[in-house]
């Protein structure tokens, strides 16, 4: 389909989309629109970057009523970043219709301010399912007017430990509602939950060939031990201006980020250990490009939406194929190639020979020596990241911040970068060049009048 304005939406949704730069929709777009806006249950296979927080979102927002202050709709993630990323979507979705309220309720974060948001209503919740629990064993989230439930992301839910917490949930939703389902992959036990809890369902399946991303992929064999110095060359080689590297546990991750710091590479470890103040900070400056490499662990790295990614790393093979290819999934989006590298010891050779046998075809094995022959070069960041210490609860503003730093300060507007606004706290990207002259202007001046606490985060 070549226009959303075959899709059946209204005028207002028409206008919102188009000035959100929606184009044309993507496959899954095309195929769960429909059935969702006309209030069947869906469940669709759909990979992450397919476009499918909009082929729910729209359905959800379209059929809202604004006037009627209870949450209608829920959102089930399996992660704190991916919850924050489709409520951010659902927000800018929802702009099509007047005094719609979109609530995040995760983990990682006192519950406190949450309670007090759900005392005012909402439209719509996005949340992890523990902390959702928690709000309906406490009885500040009420489900009895609900119409639409959205499984995200299921398969990861299920696979993460949250298969009781989801059905715990589901039964305290009223039975005459809609239940979408999206999942990367289709296990038995997905199977068995949209049995359960689904009616008559539409299911859509989206080819791989609809959204084959342009990925190039090179595997090396390496010594064991020889981790960070293959990185390293491949850093120095490539020089990306962003880059996940893949790691199989958390202490691998901060071992690997403090080796590379350690040689002048900027990078930041993403792992489930973090608070979410640390996480919300490593997320910003590595989407901003204050911090170039990111080294995660799977889960943490799930759902994370980074527009421009030009190389992936495993750093370990992945321990199956199904999570090699989500890890290399993540570049070769939008158009754009992607290379995805794989680091393996001889001892792990048996992982590669899976992945072989699932191709039917030989992977690519790249020069080692050659690799690590490359002379060290550090990635240089294109950008430092201040961190304001007063957010969206203050009254603060992207403008405000914007205003004070190319007025007052008197820095070109092409100097400060994204600006991201948390509730207490807003960090804002500007040019490395710029970055020291930016820190002291803000420390002697003002946002909105006021004196507000500025360092590099």
């Amino acid at each position: 389909m070549s226009s959303f304005s075959q899709l059946g939406l209204s005028s207002a949704m028409l206008a919102n989309l188009q000035q959100l730069g929606y184009q044309t929709p993507t496959p899954i777009q095309t195929l769960a629109v429909p059935p969702a806006l006309a209030g069947r249950d869906v469940i669709a296979l759909a990979q992450t970057g397919s476009g499918k927080t909009a082929a729910f979102g729209i359905g959800l927002v379209e059929r809202l009523r604004p006037k009627t202050f209870a949450v209608q709709g829920l959102v089930l993630c399996p992660t704190r970043e991916l919850a924050d990323q489709v409520a951010k979507s659902l927000r800018a979705l929802a702009r099509a219709k007047d005094n719609v309220k979109v609530l995040t309720l995760c983990g990682g974060v006192p519950i406190g301010p949450q309670i007090g948001s759900l005392s005012h209503g909402a439209h719509l919740v996005v949340g992890t399912p523990g902390r959702v629990q928690d709000h309906l064993r406490k009885g500040t989230l009420q489900l009895d007017r609900l119409q639409a439930l959205v499984l995200d992301e299921a398969d990861r839910m299920l696979e993460m430990g949250f298969e009781e917490a989801v059905e715990d949930i589901i039964s305290q939703t009223p039975q005459k509602r809609q239940t979408l389902m999206f999942s990367a992959t289709w296990p038995e036990n997905i199977r068995q939950l949209s049995a359960r809890y689904q009616a008559e369902p539409v299911d859509l399946r989206v080819s791989d060939e609809a959204t084959a991303p342009d990925i190039h992929e090179l595997f090396y064999e390496i010594a064991p031990g020889q981790q960070a110095e293959a990185l390293m060359a491949l850093l120095s080689e490539r020089q990306p201006p962003s880059c996940i590297a893949f790691c199989s546990t958390k202490q691998q991750c901060d071992e690997m980020a403090a080796a590379l710091n350690e040689r002048g590479f900027a990078a930041l470890a993403l792992h489930g250990d973090l608070e979410q103040k640390d996480r919300d900070s490593v997320l910003v400056r590595f989407a901003n490009q204050s911090c170039p490499v990111l080294v995660a662990t799977d889960v943490a790295a799930r759902g994370l939406d980074i527009k421009s990614l030009p190389l992936v790393v495993n750093v370990d093979p992945a321990r199956d194929p199904e999570v090699h290819t989500h890890r290399v999934g993540r570049t070769g989006r939008a158009g754009e190639q992607g290379l995805a590298v794989t680091f393996c010891t001889p001892a792990q050779a048996h992982k590669i020979n899976r992945l072989e046998a699932g191709r039917s075809a030989p992977v690519l094995w790249g020069d080692t020596a050659a690799l690590l022959a490359t002379p060290v070069r550090p990635l240089k960041p294109a950008m430092r990241t201040l961190c304001i210490g007063s957010g969206r609860k203050e009254k603060v503003r992207p403008g405000d911040v914007l205003g004070a730093l190319t007025g007052d300060a008197g820095l070109p507007g092409t100097a400060v970068g994204k600006i991201d606004l948390f509730d207490y706290q807003c960090f804002v990207a500007i040019e490395a060049g710029f970055a020291n002259e930016a820190l002291k202007r803000l420390e002697n001046g003002r946002i909105k009048g006021r004196k507000m606490r500025v360092r590099f985060a």
